[in-house]
């Protein structure tokens, strides 16, 4: 199957090195008219952006390496070194947002039923109704 004209990768067969690129550190000739280089970064470089699955993928990264998370997924990132680490972000949309799950799920305006976030997240209620207080500011009374 073809997606955008290019090959959909199946999903039981993705990895997570089919989000990653590892070259961004590599100087690369800029003796040209315009004294620049552009590194691509784009479905023929990482195949995993033509595919959706809700499996979970992890990768460490290293200086010059680059994760990308496809349109839509629910993803994070976590700094597991000992120094301060850089994060960029290239968001496909003119009018994008970031969306934090815990914000949208425990601090949403109109307050989701605790009775379907404890089935849901398979917590006790006292649970449930401590994250609400901690992100939902009209029931911190």
């Amino acid at each position: 199957m073809f997606v955008n004209g290019k090959l959909c990768e199946q999903p039981k067969f993705i990895t997570a090195n089919d989000f990653f690129l590892s070259r961004l550190q590599i100087f690369r000739n800029t003796a040209n008219q315009l004294g620049s280089n552009v590194t691509a970064v784009n479905v023929d470089k990482l195949p995993g952006l033509n595919t959706l699955d809700n499996r979970l993928f992890t990768k460490v990264l290293n200086k010059g390496g680059v994760f990308v998370f496809p349109v839509g997924l629910i993803h994070f990132q976590l700094n597991v070194g000992k120094t301060n680490a850089t994060a960029f972000a290239s968001l496909n949309s003119q009018n994008s947002r970031v969306i934090t799950i815990a914000n949208a799920v425990f601090g949403s305006n109109l307050s989701i039923n605790p009775d379907v976030l404890t089935k849901t997240f398979q917590m006790n209620k006292n649970m449930v109704d401590y994250l609400q207080k901690q992100f939902w500011s009209d029931n911190n009374n």
